[in-house]
Protein backbone atom coordinates (compact mmCIF):
# COMPACT_ATOMS: atom_id res chain seq x y z
CA UNK A 1 0.00 0.00 0.00
CA UNK A 2 1.59 3.54 -0.88
CA UNK A 3 0.56 5.68 1.47
CA UNK A 4 -0.12 9.54 0.49
CA UNK A 5 -1.97 11.01 3.66
CA UNK A 6 -1.49 10.34 7.09
CA UNK A 7 -3.34 11.34 10.27
CA UNK A 8 -1.81 12.51 13.23
CA UNK A 9 -3.51 12.33 17.00
CA UNK A 10 -2.38 12.42 21.02
CA UNK A 11 -4.19 10.72 23.40
CA UNK A 12 -4.60 9.72 27.00
CA UNK A 13 -2.96 12.06 29.33
CA UNK A 14 -1.04 15.28 28.29
CA UNK A 15 2.58 15.45 28.27
CA UNK A 16 5.43 17.89 27.20
CA UNK A 17 6.74 17.56 23.93
CA UNK A 18 3.57 16.17 22.40
CA UNK A 19 3.55 19.57 20.05
CA UNK A 20 6.96 19.36 18.85
CA UNK A 21 6.52 15.46 17.89
CA UNK A 22 2.98 16.99 16.16
CA UNK A 23 5.45 19.00 14.31
CA UNK A 24 7.50 16.58 13.54
CA UNK A 25 5.23 14.13 12.05
CA UNK A 26 3.77 16.98 9.90
CA UNK A 27 7.07 18.72 8.77
CA UNK A 28 8.72 14.81 8.22
CA UNK A 29 5.23 13.94 6.22
CA UNK A 30 5.53 16.92 4.17
CA UNK A 31 8.83 17.02 2.94
CA UNK A 32 8.34 13.50 1.68
CA UNK A 33 5.36 15.15 -0.13
CA UNK A 34 2.41 13.84 2.21
CA UNK A 35 -0.65 15.30 3.17
CA UNK A 36 -1.24 15.00 6.85
CA UNK A 37 -4.25 15.58 8.40
CA UNK A 38 -5.09 16.83 12.41
CA UNK A 39 -7.52 14.18 13.93
CA UNK A 40 -8.50 16.23 17.08
CA UNK A 41 -9.01 15.03 20.43
CA UNK A 42 -7.76 11.75 19.85
CA UNK A 43 -9.57 9.17 19.28
CA UNK A 44 -12.72 10.60 20.63
CA UNK A 45 -11.82 13.17 17.06
CA UNK A 46 -11.56 10.33 14.83
CA UNK A 47 -15.16 8.93 16.00
CA UNK A 48 -16.80 11.89 15.20
CA UNK A 49 -14.89 12.98 12.84
CA UNK A 50 -13.07 16.09 13.90
CA UNK A 51 -10.23 16.31 11.51
CA UNK A 52 -8.72 18.76 9.07
CA UNK A 53 -5.66 18.99 6.92
CA UNK A 54 -2.28 20.65 8.24
CA UNK A 55 0.10 22.60 6.70
CA UNK A 56 3.56 23.59 7.09
CA UNK A 57 2.39 27.01 8.73
CA UNK A 58 0.06 24.83 11.04
CA UNK A 59 2.67 23.55 12.87
CA UNK A 60 4.98 27.03 13.40
CA UNK A 61 6.38 27.87 16.74
CA UNK A 62 5.25 24.76 18.14
CA UNK A 63 7.94 23.06 19.29
CA UNK A 64 8.52 25.19 22.32
CA UNK A 65 4.70 24.58 23.75
CA UNK A 66 3.60 22.28 26.23
CA UNK A 67 0.79 19.74 25.96
CA UNK A 68 -0.30 19.05 23.13
CA UNK A 69 -2.45 21.77 20.49
CA UNK A 70 -4.53 18.79 19.07
CA UNK A 71 -6.16 18.25 22.31
CA UNK A 72 -6.61 14.90 23.66
CA UNK A 73 -9.51 12.59 25.29
CA UNK A 74 -10.07 9.36 26.51
CA UNK A 75 -12.53 7.21 24.84
CA UNK A 76 -13.00 3.53 26.42
CA UNK A 77 -15.64 2.26 24.13
CA UNK A 78 -12.83 2.79 21.25
CA UNK A 79 -11.61 -1.35 22.40
CA UNK A 80 -15.55 -1.49 20.72
CA UNK A 81 -15.24 -2.88 16.84
CA UNK A 82 -18.13 -1.28 16.08
CA UNK A 83 -17.02 2.19 17.27
CA UNK A 84 -13.45 1.69 15.49
CA UNK A 85 -15.24 0.53 12.53
CA UNK A 86 -17.49 4.45 12.52
CA UNK A 87 -13.65 6.08 12.76
CA UNK A 88 -12.37 4.13 10.28
CA UNK A 89 -15.15 5.45 8.14
CA UNK A 90 -14.21 9.02 9.09
CA UNK A 91 -10.75 8.42 8.07
CA UNK A 92 -11.81 6.99 4.86
CA UNK A 93 -14.09 9.78 4.24
CA UNK A 94 -10.94 11.75 3.63
CA UNK A 95 -8.53 9.53 2.13
CA UNK A 96 -6.12 9.18 5.36
CA UNK A 97 -4.08 6.25 4.51
CA UNK A 98 -2.03 5.99 8.15
CA UNK A 99 -2.31 7.22 11.31
CA UNK A 100 0.25 8.42 14.00
CA UNK A 101 -0.82 7.33 17.29
CA UNK A 102 0.81 9.44 19.89
CA UNK A 103 0.67 8.83 23.77
CA UNK A 104 0.70 5.96 26.60
CA UNK A 105 0.11 2.22 26.54
CA UNK A 106 -3.64 3.07 26.52
CA UNK A 107 -3.12 4.89 22.84
CA UNK A 108 -1.34 1.70 22.08
CA UNK A 109 -4.14 -0.37 22.61
CA UNK A 110 -6.05 1.86 20.29
CA UNK A 111 -3.51 1.97 17.75
CA UNK A 112 -3.05 -2.03 17.82
CA UNK A 113 -6.89 -1.96 17.36
CA UNK A 114 -7.01 0.12 14.01
CA UNK A 115 -4.09 -1.98 12.86
CA UNK A 116 -5.85 -5.42 13.41
CA UNK A 117 -8.59 -3.95 11.30
CA UNK A 118 -6.31 -2.96 8.40
CA UNK A 119 -5.28 0.59 9.57
CA UNK A 120 -1.58 1.15 9.06
CA UNK A 121 -0.71 2.82 12.61
CA UNK A 122 2.66 3.38 14.30
CA UNK A 123 2.69 4.83 17.60
CA UNK A 124 4.96 7.61 19.46
CA UNK A 125 5.22 7.18 22.97
CA UNK A 126 3.97 10.58 25.20
CA UNK A 127 4.08 10.11 28.75
CA UNK A 128 5.74 11.32 31.60
CA UNK A 129 5.32 8.14 33.56
CA UNK A 130 7.80 6.17 31.21
CA UNK A 131 5.88 3.43 31.65
CA UNK A 132 5.97 2.18 27.67
CA UNK A 133 8.12 -1.05 27.52
CA UNK A 134 10.98 -1.32 25.13
CA UNK A 135 11.79 2.42 25.14
CA UNK A 136 14.57 3.70 27.40
CA UNK A 137 12.26 7.28 27.54
CA UNK A 138 8.75 8.40 26.76
CA UNK A 139 8.57 12.06 25.74
CA UNK A 140 7.37 14.33 28.20
CA UNK A 141 9.16 12.15 31.21
CA UNK A 142 12.87 14.64 31.06
CA UNK A 143 10.75 17.61 31.38
CA UNK A 144 8.25 15.82 33.99
CA UNK A 145 11.30 14.91 36.21
CA UNK A 146 13.14 18.15 35.86
CA UNK A 147 10.10 19.58 37.21
CA UNK A 148 9.80 17.40 40.06
CA UNK A 149 13.19 17.85 40.97
CA UNK A 150 13.25 21.43 40.83
CA UNK A 151 9.84 21.30 43.49
CA UNK A 152 12.05 19.25 45.50
CA UNK A 153 14.63 21.52 45.80
CA UNK A 154 12.57 24.15 46.75
CA UNK A 155 10.89 22.09 49.80
CA UNK A 156 14.21 21.23 50.65
CA UNK A 157 14.64 24.67 51.80
CA UNK A 158 12.07 24.99 54.05
CA UNK A 159 12.38 21.09 55.62
CA UNK A 160 16.27 21.89 56.19
CA UNK A 161 15.08 25.38 57.91
CA UNK A 162 12.53 23.75 60.26
CA UNK A 163 13.99 20.16 60.85
CA UNK A 164 11.48 18.15 59.45
CA UNK A 165 10.61 15.18 57.00
CA UNK A 166 9.22 16.11 53.51
CA UNK A 167 6.98 13.69 51.48
CA UNK A 168 6.46 14.63 48.33
CA UNK A 169 4.26 12.84 46.21
CA UNK A 170 4.73 13.04 42.68
CA UNK A 171 2.76 10.51 39.62
CA UNK A 172 3.27 7.48 38.53
CA UNK A 173 0.93 5.17 39.84
CA UNK A 174 1.79 2.07 37.42
CA UNK A 175 5.40 2.88 36.99
CA UNK A 176 8.15 4.06 39.40
CA UNK A 177 10.53 5.83 37.30
CA UNK A 178 9.54 9.05 38.23
CA UNK A 179 9.60 8.69 41.76
CA UNK A 180 13.10 6.49 41.54
CA UNK A 181 14.59 9.03 39.21
CA UNK A 182 13.42 12.19 41.44
CA UNK A 183 14.67 9.91 44.69
CA UNK A 184 18.40 9.81 43.00
CA UNK A 185 18.17 13.28 41.36
CA UNK A 186 17.42 14.53 45.00
CA UNK A 187 19.22 12.79 47.32
CA UNK A 188 16.12 11.61 48.99
CA UNK A 189 16.32 9.51 51.81
CA UNK A 190 13.40 7.04 50.54
CA UNK A 191 11.10 6.10 48.09
CA UNK A 192 7.78 4.65 47.40
CA UNK A 193 6.64 3.34 44.51
CA UNK A 194 4.54 -0.21 43.18
CA UNK A 195 7.95 -1.86 42.38
CA UNK A 196 9.22 -1.10 45.90
CA UNK A 197 6.49 -1.32 47.95
CA UNK A 198 6.25 0.02 51.70
CA UNK A 199 8.40 -1.46 54.46
CA UNK A 200 7.02 1.38 57.30
CA UNK A 201 9.68 -0.74 59.60
CA UNK A 202 12.73 -0.22 57.19
CA UNK A 203 11.12 3.43 56.43
CA UNK A 204 11.20 4.64 59.67
CA UNK A 205 14.84 3.05 60.19
CA UNK A 206 16.06 5.25 57.59
CA UNK A 207 14.78 8.52 58.99
CA UNK A 208 15.78 7.47 62.11
CA UNK A 209 19.26 6.94 60.70
CA UNK A 210 19.50 10.00 58.85
CA UNK A 211 18.58 12.48 62.20
CA UNK A 212 21.63 11.65 63.16
CA UNK A 213 23.24 13.74 60.45
CA UNK A 214 20.96 15.62 59.45
CA UNK A 215 18.45 18.27 60.01
CA UNK A 216 15.69 17.23 57.43
CA UNK A 217 14.82 14.33 55.12
CA UNK A 218 12.85 13.49 52.14
CA UNK A 219 10.09 10.78 50.83
CA UNK A 220 9.57 10.45 47.65
CA UNK A 221 5.93 8.73 47.04
CA UNK A 222 4.75 7.73 44.01
CA UNK A 223 0.75 8.80 43.56
CA UNK A 224 -1.84 6.22 44.78
CA UNK A 225 0.90 3.92 47.01
CA UNK A 226 0.11 5.12 50.45
CA UNK A 227 -1.88 7.99 52.56
CA UNK A 228 0.72 10.04 52.82
CA UNK A 229 -1.01 12.12 55.69
CA UNK A 230 -1.01 9.12 57.19
CA UNK A 231 2.64 8.33 56.85
CA UNK A 232 3.69 11.52 58.08
CA UNK A 233 1.88 11.41 61.14
CA UNK A 234 3.91 7.94 61.51
CA UNK A 235 6.70 9.60 60.41
CA UNK A 236 6.42 12.81 63.09
CA UNK A 237 5.63 10.30 65.95
CA UNK A 238 8.34 8.02 65.62
CA UNK A 239 11.41 10.22 64.75
CA UNK A 240 13.00 13.51 65.27
CA UNK A 241 11.28 15.20 62.34
CA UNK A 242 7.93 16.83 61.90
CA UNK A 243 6.84 15.46 58.46
CA UNK A 244 4.79 17.54 55.84
CA UNK A 245 3.45 16.19 52.62
CA UNK A 246 2.98 17.66 49.36
CA UNK A 247 1.43 16.87 46.50
CA UNK A 248 2.84 17.55 42.75
CA UNK A 249 0.20 16.92 40.88
CA UNK A 250 -0.47 17.82 37.32
CA UNK A 251 2.26 20.64 37.77
CA UNK A 252 4.28 17.67 36.28
CA UNK A 253 2.54 16.98 33.42
CA UNK A 254 2.66 21.22 32.15
CA UNK A 255 5.67 23.60 31.20
CA UNK A 256 7.84 24.17 28.33
CA UNK A 257 9.37 20.69 27.05
CA UNK A 258 12.76 20.75 27.94
CA UNK A 259 15.70 20.67 24.93
CA UNK A 260 16.00 16.93 25.36
CA UNK A 261 12.32 15.85 24.66
CA UNK A 262 12.18 18.81 21.95
CA UNK A 263 15.26 16.51 20.32
CA UNK A 264 13.27 13.18 21.29
CA UNK A 265 10.49 14.30 19.61
CA UNK A 266 11.00 15.52 16.50
CA UNK A 267 13.30 12.28 15.99
CA UNK A 268 10.45 10.30 16.78
CA UNK A 269 8.51 11.86 13.86
CA UNK A 270 10.46 11.84 11.70
CA UNK A 271 10.82 8.22 12.36
CA UNK A 272 6.94 7.19 12.51
CA UNK A 273 6.74 8.90 9.45
CA UNK A 274 9.63 6.87 7.64
CA UNK A 275 8.00 3.75 9.13
CA UNK A 276 4.57 4.40 7.97
CA UNK A 277 6.02 5.01 4.07
CA UNK A 278 8.20 1.72 4.62
CA UNK A 279 5.03 -0.34 4.49
CA UNK A 280 5.34 -1.13 8.82
CA UNK A 281 2.29 -1.24 10.58
CA UNK A 282 1.23 -2.38 14.29
CA UNK A 283 4.71 -0.89 15.69
CA UNK A 284 5.74 1.80 18.10
CA UNK A 285 8.80 4.23 17.92
CA UNK A 286 11.19 3.31 20.69
CA UNK A 287 14.82 4.16 21.51
CA UNK A 288 17.04 1.32 22.43
CA UNK A 289 20.61 1.81 23.52
CA UNK A 290 20.31 5.49 22.67
CA UNK A 291 19.01 4.91 18.70
CA UNK A 292 15.81 5.11 17.37
CA UNK A 293 13.96 2.27 16.03
CA UNK A 294 10.72 0.53 16.01
CA UNK A 295 9.25 -2.16 17.57
CA UNK A 296 5.61 -4.11 17.53
CA UNK A 297 3.45 -2.36 19.75
CA UNK A 298 2.21 -5.82 21.33
CA UNK A 299 5.66 -6.28 22.96
CA UNK A 300 5.54 -2.65 24.07
CA UNK A 301 2.74 -3.31 26.07
CA UNK A 302 4.39 -5.55 28.36
CA UNK A 303 6.06 -5.18 31.79
CA UNK A 304 9.07 -3.05 32.40
CA UNK A 305 9.62 -3.74 36.34
CA UNK A 306 12.96 -4.81 35.72
CA UNK A 307 14.33 -1.70 34.25
CA UNK A 308 12.67 -0.26 37.69
CA UNK A 309 14.58 -2.47 40.06
CA UNK A 310 17.87 -2.09 38.40
CA UNK A 311 17.22 1.85 38.96
CA UNK A 312 16.24 0.95 42.66
CA UNK A 313 19.15 -0.97 42.96
CA UNK A 314 21.35 2.67 41.97
CA UNK A 315 19.18 4.48 45.07
CA UNK A 316 19.87 1.60 47.61
CA UNK A 317 23.51 2.33 47.11
CA UNK A 318 23.06 5.87 47.39
CA UNK A 319 21.83 6.05 51.08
Amino acid sequence: MIVKRIGVLTSGGDAPGMSAAIRAVVRAGLSYGLEVYAIYNGYLGMYEGNIERLYRKSVSDKTRIGGTFLGTARLPEFKEESVREVAIENLKHYDIDAVVCIGGDGTYRGALGLHEMGIPTVGIPGTIDNDISGTEFTIGFDTALNTAVECVDKLRDTSASHRRCSIIEVMGRNCGDLAVWTAIATGAEYVVCKETGLDMEDLLNTINKSALSKNHAIIIVAENMVDINYLAKEVSEKTPFQARTSVLGHIQRGGKPSARDRVMAGEMGVKAVEALIEGQSGVCVCIQDGKICTRPIKEALQDKSSVIKDKYKVFSRLG
